[in-house]
């Protein structure tokens, strides 16, 4: 079918589709690529004929210690034509996922206690019941599978290091968490063994593989490609990384502050360990007492939430040096769980490598992969090596708040090349609704306002009250024109607490604030940070109360378009109950209006 006819028209129109290849008539039953997509082929679409077996993959590691290098359980889904001389490039999606995860059932929960003090030790934390190993042979996944196989490519999947029938320890983050894949993608293109079985000596071969392969997956399935990348593997062609974890510092932490990722009070990087570690239960002890009771609780740092080597090795932002492979990163400027700023920061650094790259970023939440026409051009482009022109493409496509996903608006790049820094500065009235109004255009701010702490009050509640004395709300006039956000904002704050450790939460938002209606249509993004961390986020100070300290970060990146009469609106609270931890009501904070500023990236003219 050709799929141009189906495309909305401003997709269609960006990516400037040309036909270049009409159906191939040839007696080998081959792949057909046509408006530059590979296309499905009717010889490919009977699933009853596809080959389907699976292997197990000798890695160059070994995470539990056994002795042995740690063997990796993997699926293959490919065409029966295979058999007979056809060789096909490869989409594989890899995962700690497949083989099941920990459920707390009816016991007490296993994540994390946050109700206690700041700095304090928090309560222990209860491990939840092993999960069952499961035996998933010979099919792991069916992921991918219909989308891919029917148009030429075959489909690969594997189980993480500790999980399923795959061998060694979990480690989220870990290095054999990129090395694994790495063996993977070795043993397709004929460096790597792989055996019929976990223990055995009978070998299996990929002599069916071109030796191109592509990854993609969502959330922790989508991070695993660019751990694979950061290996410079050679074969890895492109990655198509959906709502990836880059960083789980990032993850957990914010600018010093123990964070929780949205939707998942009290977890932290060990929790995960437990969700995921269904492997061998003959090996799970040890892997416990290594990783998990050892590494993990001795460098993961719930007092201080500071960064140190422990989070730097689980940054990929510190790893990209090998990276070759092309990659289209999607993300959604509203996913409070794994923020945009993981996909952001990665896209960016690749961008300033000069590596073929390109964004996809949606106004939803988690997950959400690219329209089907763009991962098929940019798997096709380059496993297949079609000259379909994907390079000349829009560096990045954004869905604007009410389009469909399929129908997203090309930029020349994100952020828009049109956006300009403009600061705001916040005058007196906070406790009410104060002014927050463009530097230099009116008096200079001066003064200092007092908010009081209460976990207990969600950040909705308080920008939905008119006054409060549990935040600072500045916001500007009624936009005269639509105002177009594009990249990531930032906040200056100087500010004092009442104790020595305070959580600080900020929300940009959209006013008035909209009663019932879903937080997003009035939240523009957001931030936290650890006044201790004033001077190094490697580093906590306690502070001195009533000293005031200077604080500079970054909050979410975020696109969007702010109608007319809207205000911004800049919130200034303590706790954030759906993020931070939980401490006693009645710490005070004091901010400095003079050393106080809102930086957005607004679009000038678009």
């Amino acid at each position: 079918m050709n799929q141009r006819s189906t495309l909305p028209v401003a997709l269609a129109a960006a990516l400037a589709i040309p036909a270049l290849a009409a159906p191939q008539e040839t007696a080998t039953v081959g792949p057909i690529f046509e408006d530059g997509q590979a296309q499905v082929v009717d010889a490919f679409k009977d699933k009853d004929s596809w080959i389907r077996h699976d292997l197990f993959v000798e890695t160059e590691f070994d995470s539990d210690g056994d002795g042995k290098r740690d063997r990796m359980h993997v699926d293959v889904t490919r065409q029966a034509q295979t058999e007979d001389g056809l060789k096909v490039p490869v989409i594989y999606e890899t995962s700690p996922y497949y083989c099941g995860v920990a459920n707390d059932g009816d016991g007490p929960s296993s994540f994390w206690n946050p109700e206690h003090e700041i700095g304090e030790t928090p309560p222990v934390r209860v491990h939840p019941p092993e999960i069952p190993q499961q035996s998933k042979r010979p099919v792991l996944s069916e992921g991918q599978v219909r989308k891919w196989v029917p148009r030429g490519f075959a489909v690969v999947h594997s189980s993480s290091p500790g999980t399923g029938l795959s061998e060694g320890c979990p480690t989220v983050g870990g290095q054999n968490e990129s090395l694994a894949p790495k063996a993977v993608i070795d043993w397709l293109c004929g460096r790597a063994k792989g055996f019929t079985s976990i223990d055995g000596d009978e070998e299996v071969f990929a002599s069916w593989c071109t030796g191109k392969v592509g990854m993609t997956g969502t959330s922790y399935n989508g991070t695993l490609p660019l751990a694979a990348a950061t290996t410079g593997v050679e074969g890895l062609m492109a990655i198509i990384p959906i709502a990836p974890n880059t960083s789980y510092y990032h993850y957990y932490r914010s600018n010093g502050l123990v964070r929780h990722p949205g939707g998942y009070m009290g977890e932290d990087i060990d929790v995960l360990y437990d969700f995921i570690h269904s492997g061998d239960p003959e090996g799970r002890a040890g892997c416990n007492e290594a990783i998990r009771d050892t590494l993990m609780m001795e460098n993961m740092d719930r007092l201080t939430g500071d960064y140190n080597d422990f989070w730097a090795g689980r940054d990929y932002l510190n790893q990209l040096d090998k990276v070759q492979a092309a990659v289209l990163m999607a993300h959604a400027f509203n996913d409070w769980n794994v923020m945009p700023e993981h996909s952001v920061r990665i896209h960016a650094a690749l961008k300033a490598k000069g590596l073929p790259v390109q964004a996809y970023f949606h106004q939803g939440g988690h997950g959400g992969e690219p329209p089907l026409v763009m991962m098929n051009r940019w798997f096709t482009r380059y496993l297949y090596d079609v000259d379909n022109g994907v390079e000349q493409d829009p560096k990045s496509f954004i869905v604007r708040t009410g389009d469909r996903r399929s129908d997203p608006t090309p930029y020349p790049d994100y952020p828009h090349p049109g956006a300009v820094p403009l600061t705001f500065v916040p005058q007196a009235g906070g406790n009410g609704i104060g002014p927050l109004e463009v530097q230099g255009t009116g008096k200079s701010p001066e003064g200092i306002e007092k908010l009081v702490d209460d976990v207990a009050i969600t950040g909705a509640k308080l920008a939905a009250l008119d006054r409060s004395m549990n935040r600072l709300l500045y916001a500007t006039e009624p936009l005269t024109k639509p105002a177009h956000i594009s990249g990531t904002g930032s906040l200056k704050i100087r500010v004092a607490a009442s104790a020595e450790a305070a959580n600080l939460s900020v929300w940009v938002v959209s006013l008035p604030w909209t009663e019932g209606g879903h937080i997003n249509e009035n939240l523009i993004t957001r931030g936290w940070a650890d006044p201790q961390n004033s001077e190094s986020i490697r580093s906590s100070k306690p502070l001195v109360p009533g000293e005031f300290v200077d604080l500079e970060f970054d909050l979410q990146p975020d696109d969007q378009l702010l109608p007319m009469g809207a205000q911004i609106g800049l919130m200034i609270f303590s706790s954030d109950r759906d993020f931070t931890l939980w401490p006693d009501a009645g710490t005070e904070l004091l901010v400095d209006l003079a050393g106080t500023e809102l930086t957005l990236p607004i679009v000038q003219g678009n």
